[in-house]
C-alpha cells in the first residue's frame, strides 16, 4: 500500500473514531453503518481523483460532488433526477429534513429517536468532517490542522452527550488523530529512505551521535511513546483537578449537605449560586427522569423547596416543625372544592450522582410513596431527608393535583387569613424604595391583587424590556434586587426574587419556589430533567386557590393558562371583558397556546404565525433562485471533470463512423483510424512518436503495450493500410473492417493495463491534450492574422500621412 493510500485510510479511520462520540445521542445507532459506507465511498472517490491526478481543488470538488450525490441517493431519491442527480426539489427536501431534525433535537432528550432529519444531520455531518479531514491530511498533506474538524466533531458530541463514558469517546477520537499523525510521519520519512532504527549496537561500540547501550530508537517509535504519554496526561490530570458541583440543585450537596446536620434553612447564596452554576454547566447532566400520565407536561414543574423568609440579607426557608409523611397528604391550604383539579401520577427516578436532601416532586403533591427516612414539612408541602437521607438513586411515586383556576376565581379571591398575610408579606426596612415604587407604577389601575400579579408577571416577561442572561454576577439582599431593576438583566432567581418582593410590597402573600422545569421528552415517553432545567419561580397566595405559580422569567418555563385569561372588570365597556360566547370548558381542538413555544406565547408571536403558514410563504425551504443556482453549480461541477471523457467518446465515434464511398473518403477513414490507434495507445501511456513510420510505430505499440496476437495483428493491419494510402504508387482502396480492428486494439490495451491506467484512460485521457493544442493553434493563427491585418492598416496609414502633410504644406 502506498503512503498516500495509507494516509487516506487513516484519515477515514480517524473520522469514524471521532464519530463514535455521536453514538450515545440517538437510539438506534444504525445510522453509523450508513455513515461508514458513505464515508468509505467518499474516501475512495478522493483516492481515484488523486491518482489521475487532478488539481487539489478539483479533487476536493469531486469528493464534495460525490458526497452530494450519495446524500441525494439516500435521503432524496424520489425528488432527484433519475434517482441520483440533484434537482431543486432535492435541496428543498434537504432543507425540510434539516428543519425537522433541528426541531427533534430541541424536543427530545438524549438518546433521541432516529428520525430522518436527525439521521441526515448525523450522516451529513460525518461526511462533511470526513471531507475536511481527507482534504487537509491527504490532498493538501497537512495532517496536523486536520485535528480541528475532528475536535469540532468530538466537541459537539461531548457537549450534547450526558453519559458517563465521555473518557472513552475522547480516547477514541484522540487515538484516531494520533494514528493520522503517525501515518503522515511515516509517509514523510519514507520519502527520505528507510525508517531509522535497526538492531541494537554492541555495548562497547563507539558512536558519533547520541547513543546508548540499547540502540537507536526509531523516530516513529518515539512518536508513539510521546503520543501515548500526552494522551495519558490528558486523561489522568483532569481526575486530579477539583470539580464544582451544583449545590442545592446539582449533585452531592443539598441544603444542609448530605450529612446528619441537615438543618432546615437555605440562605440566598445557596439557591442563587447553585442555580447559576447549574445553568452555566458545560454539560447538561441528567439528574432526574420521570414518567407521568398528565395530559400536558409543560406545566409540570418539579418543586424542591420554597424560600419564604426575606430578612433584607438572605432569602431562606423558615425553620419549621417537620413530621412523619402522612398518606395521603392534607388538602392544600386555601384550596376550595369549586376549583377545578385533576389528580395525576408521576413515577420519578433520581440519578446516582444527584444527592440532596429535599425531594423534587410536582406541586401540590397529594400522596408520596418512597423508601428511606423522609419527613414532611406541612407549610411548604415539601419532603426533607432525615439523618443523611438523600435523593441519590431514589425511585418514588407521587400523586399530585393539577389545579386549574379560572381568572374569575382568582380575581374574586377574598382576603387571605390575617396570620398568613402577616407572615408572607413581610419586607425588610432596608428594602430600597425603588422596589415598591416600581410595583405601584407597574400595577397602577388594577382592580384586585390578581390583576396586580398578572401585570407584574407581564412587566418582567415581556413589557419591561428585561433580558435573560445566566452570566450576570450573582448577588443577594435588597441591593441585588435594586441593581436588577435598573440593569434589567438577570436569570430566573433575579426575576422570581424581584417579583416576590414587589408582590409583598403590594400586600400579596408571596414566596419563591426552587426546583426544575418539566425537562425534555424522550422517544420512549419518559421525561429527562438536566442541570440546565434548574429554575426558580414566585408563588403567590390567593384564598380559595392556594399557592399559585407565576412565571416572570422570559424564555424559561411556561406561562400558566390562568394568567393569560381575560381579567373580569365591572366596566361593561372594558374591551378586556370576556364575551359570553367564550366558554371556559376545554376544547377538543388544539389551541394556539398548545402548539406555540412558551417564549413566543409570552411575546405574543403565535397569532401572526398562522397566516404565514396558511399563505405558504415559502418557509419550507431556501428560495427557489438559490436552489436553481446551487443546482446549476452542482451540474457544472459534475460536467467539468467529465468533459475530457465526453470529448474523447465523441471523437472516437466520429473517426470510426461510416463515411463516403469515394476513394478520397476511404483514404480519410484510413488516416482517421490510424490516428485513433495512436491516441488510444497514448491514453494508455504510450506517447506518440511522429518521427516513426507506421510500421515501426505499430511494432512499438505492440511491444510497449504487450499486446497478444489478435490485437497485435490488428495494429499491423491498420499500419499496412496507412502505408498503402501514403506510399503506394497507385494506392488500393483499404480493406474493410478498420473500425473493428481499432476496437480490438483498444480492448487489448485495456486488458494489459493496470486498473488505474484503465481508469485514467477512460476518465482523463491524455490525448485530450489535442484540444489544448488545437485551441493554441487557432489562437496563434488568429493572432497572426490580426497582427498581419494590423500591420497592413498601419502601413497604409503611414503612407497617407506624408501625402496629406505635403498637400497641406
Amino acid at each position: 500500500m502506498s503512503g498516500r493510500a495509507r494516509l487516506a485510510l487513516c484519515a477515514t479511520a480517524a473520522t469514524l473514531m471521532a464519530s463514535c462520540a455521536l453514538l450515545p445521542l440517538v437510539d438506534p445507532a444504525s445510522w453509523f453503518l450508513q455513515a461508514v459506507i458513505l464515508l468509505a465511498v467518499q474516501s475512495g472517490v478522493g483516492a481515484l481523483a488523486r491518482r489521475m491526478p487532478l488539481a487539489r481543488a478539483l479533487t476536493v470538488a469531486v469528493q464534495a460532488l460525490a458526497s452530494l450525490l450519495l446524500l441525494t441517493l439516500v435521503f432524496a431519491r424520489e425528488q432527484a433526477l433519475a434517482g441520483l442527480l440533484p434537482s431543486p426539489d432535492v435541496f428543498r427536501r434537504f432543507a425540510v429534513l434539516l428543519e425537522a431534525g433541528a426541531e427533534d433535537v430541541g424536543r427530545y432528550a438524549i438518546p433521541a429517536p432516529l428520525s430522518d432529519g436527525i439521521r441526515l444531520m448525523l450522516v451529513g455531518g460525518v461526511l462533511v468532517i470526513g471531507l475536511a479531514v481527507d482534504a487537509l491530511a491527504v490532498t493538501f498533506r497537512a495532517a496536523a490542522p486536520a485535528g480541528l474538524p475532528l475536535l469540532a466533531l468530538y466537541s459537539v458530541a461531548a457537549g450534547l452527550s450526558g453519559d458517563g463514558a465521555g473518557w472513552l469517546w475522547f480516547l477514541l477520537a484522540s487515538a484516531g488523530y494520533l494514528l493520522l499523525l503517525l501515518a503522515e510521519g511515516r509517509d514523510r520519512l519514507s520519502q527520505w529512505g528507510r525508517v531509522f532504527g535497526g538492531p541494537a549496537r554492541a555495548p562497547g561500540r563507539v558512536s558519533g551521535g547520541l547513543d546508548s547501550g540499547s540502540g537507536v530508537i526509531a523516530p516513529v517509535r518515539t512518536g508513539r511513546r510521546i503520543g501515548a504519554l500526552a494522551l495519558g496526561i490528558a486523561l489522568v490530570v483532569p481526575l486530579a483537578l477539583p470539580a464544582l458541583d451544583g449545590g442545592l440543585l446539582g449533585g452531592s450537596g443539598g441544603p444542609g449537605g448530605g450529612g446528619s446536620g441537615g438543618g432546615g434553612t437555605i440562605s440566598a447564596v445557596n439557591p442563587l449560586v447553585a442555580l447559576q452554576d447549574s445553568l452555566n454547566q458545560p454539560e447538561d447532566r441528567e439528574v432526574i427522569s420521570y414518567r407521568t400520565n398528565a395530559r400536558r407536561t409543560d406545566d409540570l414543574y418539579l418543586r424542591i423547596v420554597s424560600l419564604d423568609q426575606f430578612d433584607g440579607t438572605t432569602w431562606k426557608t423558615t425553620v419549621r416543625r417537620i413530621e412523619d409523611v402522612p398518606s395521603p397528604l392534607p388538602t392544600p391550604q386555601g384550596l376550595l372544592p369549586d376549583v377545578r383539579r385533576t389528580e395525576i401520577q408521576t413515577n420519578i427516578s433520581a440519578a446516582e450522582g444527584y444527592a440532596q436532601n429535599w425531594l423534587p416532586m410536582p406541586f401540590p403533591a397529594s400522596q408520596v410513596e418512597i423508601g428511606g427516612r423522609w419527613r414532611y414539612e406541612p407549610v411548604g408541602r415539601a419532603l426533607v431527608g432525615d439523618r443523611g437521607q438523600t435523593t441519590r438513586g431514589a425511585s418514588y411515586q407521587v400523586k399530585s393535583l393539577v389545579v386549574e383556576p379560572t381568572a374569575k376565581q382568582l380575581a374574586n379571591a377574598p382576603s387571605p387569613p390575617a396570620d398568613l398575610r402577616k407572615e408572607f408579606t413581610k419586607v425588610p426596612d432596608s428594602l430600597p424604595g425603588l422596589v415598591a415604587d416600581t410595583a405601584r407604577r407597574v400595577t397602577k389601575g388594577s382592580a384586585n391583587p390578581y390583576e396586580q400579579a398578572v401585570k407584574l408577571q407581564d412587566y418582567f416577561a415581556s413589557d419591561g424590556g428585561f433580558t435573560y442572561n445566566t452570566q450576570v454576577r450573582a448577588g443577594s439582599g435588597p441591593a441585588a434586587i435594586e441593581k436588577f431593576l435598573r440593569q434589567k438583566e438577570g436569570f430566573c432567581v433575579h426575576f422570581s426574587f424581584a417579583m416576590a418582593s414587589m408582590a409583598r410590597t403590594l400586600g400579596i402573600p408571596a414566596r419563591v419556589a426552587v426546583g426544575f422545569t418539566p425537562g425534555s421528552a424522550r422517544a420512549d415517553g419518559t421525561m429527562s430533567v438536566g442541570l440546565r432545567d434548574a429554575h426558580a419561580w414566585p408563588e403567590l397566595y390567593f384564598e380559595g386557590v392556594g399557592w399559585t405559580r407565576f412565571e416572570p422569567t422570559p424564555s424559561r418555563g411556561t406561562v400558566p393558562e390562568y394568567t393569560r385569561s381575560d381579567v373580569p372588570s365591572g366596566d361593561a365597556s372594558d374591551p378586556d371583558t370576556p364575551e359570553p360566547s367564550r366558554s371556559a370548558e376545554p376544547s377538543a381542538a388544539p389551541s394556539a397556546s398548545d402548539s406555540c413555544p412558551p417564549d413566543l406565547r409570552r411575546q405574543g408571536g403565535c397569532a401572526s404565525a398562522a397566516p404565514e403558514v396558511a399563505a405558504g410563504s415559502g418557509g419550507d425551504g431556501p428560495p427557489l433562485g438559490m436552489i436553481v443556482l446551487v443546482a446549476l453549480a452542482a451540474l457544472l461541477v459534475v460536467a467539468v471533470p467529465l468533459l475530457p471523457m465526453l470529448w474523447r467518446t465523441r471523437l472516437r465515434s466520429a473517426r470510426l463512423g461510416p463515411g463516403g464511398r469515394t476513394p478520397t473518403d476511404a483514404v480519410a477513414r484510413t488516416m482517421a483510424a490510424w490516428l485513433e490507434v495512436i491516441d488510444t495507445a497514448w491514453d494508455h501511456g504510450i506517447e506518440p512518436d511522429e518521427s516513426q513510420t507506421p510500421r515501426t510505430a505499430a511494432a512499438r505499440i505492440v511491444r510497449i503495450g504487450r499486446l497478444p496476437s489478435g490485437p497485435a495483428e490488428a495494429v499491423h493491419r491498420v499500419a499496412t493500410a496507412v502505408e498503402q494510402v501514403l506510399y503506394a504508387p497507385s494506392p488500393r482502396l483499404p480493406a474493410t473492417g478498420l473500425a473493428e480492428d481499432v476496437r480490438r486494439i483498444r480492448e487489448g490495451l485495456h486488458a494489459t493495463s493496470t486498473r488505474s491506467a484503465r481508469l485514467r484512460a477512460t476518465l482523463a485521457p491524455r490525448s485530450a491534450a489535442r484540444v489544448v493544442w488545437a485551441v493554441s493553434d487557432r489562437w496563434r493563427a488568429f493572432s497572426d492574422r490580426w497582427s498581419e491585418r494590423t500591420a497592413k492598416r498601419w502601413a497604409a496609414l503611414t503612407r497617407r500621412l506624408p501625402r496629406r502633410a505635403s498637400q497641406e504644406g
